[in-house]
């Protein structure tokens, strides 16, 4: 039988609403395709339990090739449809990818039931999640760019007429055009709002520069554990469930290093294959975040069947958002307390010979001390440590390398300053240039 049927248990989530996922697996994808059908399905229940859908079946289902007006073949279209009869009343059915308009009018004719793909699902769990008035703008936006497009003639019977000049008649605006003009204000209201937001973070990456703190920007696959980590490292308590997407702004906290270095430490989004491209346009102003950060720590989940894949749809996504020449993220390979030993053994030998890579627990915290000393490296090249003996009564020189550099150490004795300082080379060579006796002491 080409179909594999999973019957979900009925108390699996609370009930909301009751679906059924269908993941259409192309039968040429069999072979070329790095991703898991099974993990792939058990990635659509998680989006579905995300908002606390009540699953009551889920099926992976092999088509030959895609039909146009329905996606799938008639005859599984049907046979599905008799599945849904014989579960009773199903409020709602998932199909994990992209349908068009017309493919997912056509299914809800022939269900009778509501019809979403993997992109409304995944708007649908942004919509739910967004907790500030940024994240609110960026879903709604995204919500409209996708509504837009699945407006359909279904209004044309409520063609209302316009009044000429009494001997011109014309058809006036129909529904579909008065809905198609409303959605587009309202979107141009939301870019403003936007435009405005992405000014204001500009203005705080600059603010953050003069601090001046290197940012490091978590990045990965959602539930790869980013969340957890950041927690880990910063001691802190922002949410971190086993949950898809349980982070949607982009937070901030301070970190301190083993060489007395701070940083600051940003938890992102996380990314997802097929990432609908309303939300990477509407997210731009959070992404930017990612592209201003001076590292990169790409998490990992390494005991997911498809880490591989998801690997390369973070690269891709990153690729979109990143300039061309930008230097590749470090990789963090994260839930290592679940690997067994065998594995965990391989994987630690794997690492040691790469020297951009670092295996951790975020959960329990083991390999996090390694991972601080690897950025403090890192950040070493970028920014060197500079030992200063300055006088005292040179304040300006004091006031500089405050304003400008990241003092790690100071000590005083009765004329001098003595100084460890953080500074990118050409500051240095400002300092250099401006206090030299500073520099020849």
């Amino acid at each position: 039988m080409n179909e594999k049927r999973i019957n979900i248990p009925s108390n699996a989530t609370f009930s909301v609403a009751r679906s059924y996922i269908v993941h259409p697996h192309l039968k040429q994808q069999f072979k070329s395709s790095a991703r898991n059908a099974d993990s792939c399905l058990d990635e659509a229940i998680g989006l579905a339990a995300a908002i606390q859908l009540e699953v009551v079946g889920a099926e992976i289902l092999r088509i030959g090739r895609i039909d146009a007006a329905r996606y799938l073949g008639k005859g599984q279209a049907e046979r599905i449809g008799a599945a849904l009869q014989g579960l009773g009343n199903v409020d709602l059915v998932i199909l994990d990818t992209s349908l068009t308009p017309v493919q997912q009018r056509n299914l809800e004719q022939i269900w009778h039931t509501k019809v979403i793909d993997r992109t409304g699902l995944i708007l649908e769990i942004f919509g739910a999640r967004a907790r500030t008035r940024e994240g609110r703008t960026q879903v709604e936006l995204a919500a409209l760019s996708y509504q837009r497009s699945r407006l359909v003639r279904s209004w044309t019977h409520l063609e209302r007429q316009r009044g000429g000049f009494g001997f011109l008649g014309g058809p006036g605006e129909s529904q579909l055009e008065i809905d198609r003009r409303l959605i587009d204000g309202r979107m141009g209201k939301l870019k403003r709002a936007l435009e405005k937001i992405r000014k204001t973070r500009k203005t705080h990456r600059r603010a953050r520069k003069r601090i001046p703190y290197e940012i490091v920007a978590l990045v990965g696959y959602t539930n790869s554990g980013k969340s957890t980590l950041f927690n880990t490292l910063t001691d802190s308590e922002v949410t971190a469930q086993n949950l898809l997407f349980a982070t949607l702004d982009p937070t901030h906290r301070a970190l301190k290093l083993p060489s007395g270095r701070q940083v600051v430490l940003s938890d992102t989004v996380g990314f997802i294959s097929d990432l609908p491209t309303e939300l990477v346009a509407a997210f731009r102003a959070t992404l930017e975040e990612v592209t201003e950060a001076d590292i990169l720590l790409h998490v990992r989940d390494i005991v997911h069947p498809d880490s591989e894949a998801q690997r390369q749809d973070v690269l891709q996504v990153l690729d979109t958002i990143q300039e061309s020449d930008s230097e590749p993220p470090l990789e963090v390979l994260n839930k290592i307390d679940l690997l067994s030993s065998d594995h965990y053994d391989a994987l630690q030998n794997s690492v040691g010979r790469n020297d951009r890579c670092v295996a951790l627990s975020a959960l329990n915290g083991d390999g996090c001390d390694k991972l601080k000393l690897f950025l403090d490296e890192l950040l070493s090249d970028i920014r060197a440590c500079h030992e200063l003996k300055i006088e005292l009564a040179n304040g300006a020189a004091l006031a500089w390398l405050y304003q400008n550099g990241q003092v790690l150490k100071r000590f005083d004795d009765q004329e001098f300053a003595h100084i460890s300082v953080a500074l990118d080379s050409k500051d240095y060579q400002r300092f250099a240039k401006r206090f030299t006796k500073v520099i020849n002491l």
